[in-house]
């Protein structure tokens, strides 16, 4: 037995994840309980002996002959900078595939470190200021952007590396596209013994997510043009000045690429943001007040409050104008115990005034279902539609009043269900909704409204639970299972999803039907949900890529909270007739959507595998 080496493993995990988490790995290995399933970081292990650049890859890219050759600048501020850390750099950069750069190193230190010289001086394409004096990260990082004289910018910390085809995949993205101004990639962290870990795949430019939390971090290169538009870092955001720099840089850009590629390794150590949430908390505060500003520049109005308990994540609750009505249309048959939960809790918590709840009758045979309805119609903010009848409903019985109808039926036509309800609703904004739904969330209007009311959004999704709490919709995620799936389905309540992407509002592809938010309008300029080859499955996430192709971005917030009374154990007694229709509707998904499918969803990196919904990293 290596008993040094085992010992240098347990150092290591018990540096890395802590005293509990070190016990449990080390109770398991004793006692040889295997895990169901492998951690993130075997995962990343094995993504890595599958996936890192060869040496034949690093010769291909040497010889690459690029009609565009930009010079990249590569800007570092420093300060008291670790001497072996520095070396590294250096060496990253000058093994670089692509050689077309100069790195402006400015350095805030007290004193001059001259065991660094022979770093600096080693290459002529490195160029070194020393400050005199120390102005904080922003002002240093100005220092150094003063001295550009490249065509695009990159930003590098004095203790962090570069993968060495980084600069040849960013000058390869150029190349490729003409109007690029902002590229950002995916990274990982690297600690004090070169071990690389938590790998963060991102997504592609997604505006709303950027927003309320600054997931592009590390790396950016911005063309030259940007950093003369933008000016320079503001120090009064210290902490988060990058943020700030992303996200004035992201009001100008013309293009903003994403490479899913690994390409920055984010130094690690004590006191060092990318190891510890809480080492610098400033940072976070810094964080709030830079939304603050970016709503102001955009013409935005809302308040910035932290999100939840996860350091970085935000919430943006926006100011919502005229008093627009909402028009909640709830498709129902029967199954009285599962509306009144859900009208209770509408009707109970809701703490915005103008709205209308609008239920679809669809061939309830029991009479306590219509006695009920007699009873809810006397709110005046409930009505009862009769799908199969073309008539409302009232505390009195029928009104003989003839609603708009295109697809009268008894086959069950959830689109056309929905279309109905739309279509009879008298608000600008409709929400559609499940009748086995229970309201957590009593501000949860307001907040889609404040969305929804930016021109540029589509359909909004909240967070849904199973009845024990745990997820059941965070999203969905375009090619799951060959189609579409639910993001983060059984994540237990109270625990974080990779980097915090349950409590995070952002851009996704598709939410579910189960309760979706969007303005009337779209509707009718998508053409409604399709009631022919989508009746029961994948409407929802038809309509939201309608609305994608319109140019719309979708939407899933956190912050409104519902369960969702749907089984997660018990499964779906489907007869062969129904299980035939799901066939027949999933391929025509299939066939509509062909494009999309084999482009890949572009909110969930190609990375990570679609046999789940967790943002596991591929490994096979």
């Amino acid at each position: 037995m290596d008993v040094k080496n085992n010992f240098k493993k347990l150092k290591y995990h018990f540096k890395r994840y802590g005293f509990i988490e070190t016990i449990k790995k080390v109770f398991k290995r004793i006692f040889h309980i295997k895990e169901n399933k492998m951690t993130n970081q075997e995962q990343y292990e094995i993504w890595m002996k599958n996936n890192l650049p060869l040496d034949i890859d690093f010769e291909f890219q040497e010889k690459a002959k690029f009609r565009n050759k930009p010079k990249i600048s590569i800007v570092v501020p420093m300060y008291n900078t670790n001497e072996n850390f520095f070396k590294e750099l250096i060496e990253c950069l000058i093994n670089q595939t692509y050689s077309n750069w100069e790195l402006l190193l400015a350095d805030g230190s007290e004193n001059k470190n001259e065991n660094l010289k022979q770093y600096y001086e080693s290459d002529e394409r490195i160029k070194y200021k020393f400050l005199n004096c120390n102005e904080g990260i922003a002002e240093n990082t100005n220092a150094a952007l003063k001295m550009v004289t490249g065509d695009f910018v990159a930003f590098l910390d004095h203790d962090d590396l570069l993968s060495r085809d980084a600069l040849y995949e960013v000058v390869n993205v150029i190349n490729k596209n003409k109007e690029v101004d902002f590229i950002y990639t995916d990274e990982d962290k690297i600690d004090e013994d070169g071990e690389r870990f938590e790998p963060y795949f991102k997504p592609e430019y997604s505006p709303e997510t950027l927003e309320c939390n600054n997931y592009i971090t590390h790396l950016v290169v911005l063309k030259k043009d940007i950093i003369d538009k933008i000016g320079f870092l503001n120090s009064k955001f210290n902490g988060a000045q990058d943020f700030d720099y992303v996200l004035r840089a992201s009001e100008e850009a013309k293009q903003i690429i994403h490479i899913p590629k690994i390409l920055y390794h984010w130094r690690a150590h004590r006191n060092s943001t990318a190891d510890t949430a809480d080492a610098k908390p400033y940072a976070y505060k810094a964080g709030l007040e830079v939304i603050e500003d970016h709503l102001k520049r955009v013409g935005k109005s809302g308040i910035v409050e932290y999100g939840q308990d996860v350091p970085g994540i935000y919430k943006i609750k926006y100011e919502i104008f005229d008093n627009p009505k909402v028009s909640i249309v709830i498709p129902n048959k029967d199954h009285i115990d599962l509306l009144k939960t859900c009208i209770n809790s509408i009707v109970k918590l809701t703490t915005y005034s103008n709205y209308e709840i609008i239920i679809i009758e669809n061939n309830s045979e029991k009479n306590e279902t219509f006695e009920y309805y007699k009873k809810i119609v006397k709110n005046k903010n409930i009505k009862v539609l009769n799908y199969n009848e073309n008539t409302v409903l009232d505390s009195y019985g029928v009104q003989d009043v003839t609603c708009k109808n295109t697809n009268l039926e008894k086959e069950f036509n959830y689109s056309s269900l929905i279309n109905f309800g739309v279509r009879n609703a008298s608000g600008e904004y409709i929400l559609q909704l499940n009748n086995d739904t229970k309201l957590l969330t009593g501000d949860w209007l307001e907040t889609f409204i404040g969305y929804a009311q930016n021109k540029e959004i589509g359909a909004i999704g909240a967070r849904l639970y199973f009845s024990d709490k745990s997820i059941q919709h965070a999203g969905i995620i375009v090619g799951i299972a060959g189609i579409a799936g639910n993001a983060l389905v059984n994540l237990p309540y109270g625990k974080h999803a990779y980097f915090g992407r349950e409590a995070a509002t952002r851009n996704t592809s598709a939410v579910t039907g189960a309760c979706l938010f969007c303005r009337k309008e779209l509707y009718e300029e998508v053409g409604f949900m399709d009631e022919e080859k989508f009746k029961v499955a994948f409407n929802d996430v038809d309509f939201c890529l309608k609305l994608m192709e319109k140019g719309y971005r979708n939407l899933y917030n956190p912050y409104v909270e519902l369960i969702h009374f749907e089984s997660k154990t018990r499964g779906y007694e489907i007869t062969e007739e129904q299980q035939e229709r799901f066939n027949n509707e999933a391929n025509n998904f299939k066939k509509k959507w062909k494009k999309f499918l084999d482009k890949g969803d572009p909110y969930y990196n190609k990375n990570f595998t679609r046999k789940s919904c967790n943002f596991d990293i591929i490994t096979d």
